[in-house]
């Protein structure tokens, strides 16, 4: 049954357009302008980081969108309605991190495919795989912060939470400009921010080589703290519904 909750809320999120505008289209076009507008053009190095920032910006941005969707369903009684059915509280909470994650890929996919069509992005066929790999599960800590954000906030309110948090961590974590650019305090706090992390196990994808273990055990963490958060506000939650 979990399985078709799970194909049930990706083909709600897929049919979605601002889901598809937004969460796909908008990462895309940041790309494109970043790399063929300002002055690192024609420079593969800056086109290549910049297609995993920008990849790892759209991941981050459709993984807390989840949580916007578990918000609304609290607030037309959808949430209540699976209460009633078979499955467990915790298969609930399963099924919409699942469907999370697999509308992560749509905006992975198409920021490596202008990468790679437009801006003549060359990797091996392994380091793709792996790139593709590691911002699909890497996603997995923003989901569970966004469900926690929806769980525990209205439908209005989480929307403007996950925008803030978006924006937040991806300018923090160095998704949009190098944190080598930041002044040293920032670049201090950016380093141990799970977007950074994130976006770090792309970098390293694309420069042949395995994530190191700091990147892991910092990431690790944060994927703990946004799972406790998830939890504590579906049980929150559950007492009001």
């Amino acid at each position: 049954m979990i399985i078709d909750y799970v194909r049930l809320e990706v083909r709600r999120t897929l049919r979605d357009t601002t889901f598809v505008v937004f969460g796909t289209g908008m990462p895309v076009l940041m790309y494109l302008l970043f790399t063929n507008i300002g002055g690192g053009e024609g420079d593969q190095g800056w086109k290549t980081g910049t297609m995993v920032g920008m990849a790892a910006y759209g991941a981050l941005g459709s993984a807390l969108a989840t949580g916007t969707g578990v918000a609304e369903d609290k607030s037309i009684g959808w949430l209540r309605q699976l209460r009633i059915t078979p499955m467990r509280p915790r298969d609930v909470v399963l099924g919409r991190a699942l469907s999370g994650s697999v509308t992560v890929l749509p905006s992975v996919l198409a920021v490596l495919a202008a990468g790679a069509l437009i801006n003549d992005v060359r990797l091996g066929a392994g380091q793709w795989t792996a790139l593709l790999l590691f911002l699909w599960l890497g996603a997995l800590p923003f989901t569970l912060l966004g469900i926690g954000n929806g769980y525990r906030l209205t439908a209005q309110t989480t929307g403007v939470v996950n925008v803030a948090c978006n924006l937040g961590l991806a300018v923090v974590g160095g998704l949009w400009f190098p944190v080598s650019e930041f002044p040293g305090w920032l670049r201090a706090i950016g380093a141990y921010t799970p977007a950074h992390r994130f976006a770090d196990l792309g970098w390293s994808a694309a420069d042949g080589h395995a994530p190191g273990p700091g990147t892991v055990a910092v990431l690790a963490a944060w994927l703990l703290a946004f799972g406790s958060y998830a939890v504590v506000s579906y049980r929150r939650a559950a007492r009001t519904m």
